[in-house]
């Protein structure tokens, strides 16, 4: 699997756990250690995903070479009578 793939999968992951830990930060019945506990994990879960966010916007395509790049020459026009 390439690269690319694979932070785009690691992304979602994290973002989903986020979400999900988000939701259970909000039960009432967690005791005061777990929610500790949980933003935690949550901080070194945000910081995974800031990584895998660099890293994916270092991957990104560089732009085209000039040897590869589309020259606009001005269109001949002509008159049609």
């Amino acid at each position: 699997m390439p690269q690319p793939e694979v932070l785009d999968q690691d992304i979602r992951a994290l973002r989903e756990w986020l979400r999900a830990a988000w939701q259970q930060l909000g039960d009432r019945s967690m005791t005061a250690f777990t929610r500790r506990e949980l933003r935690n994990q949550m901080k070194q879960c945000s910081a995974d995903l800031r990584a895998q966010l660099q890293a994916a916007s270092q991957q990104q395509p560089a732009p085209a070479t000039s040897s590869t790049r589309r020259t606009f020459a001005k269109p001949e026009l002509r008159i049609l009578t």
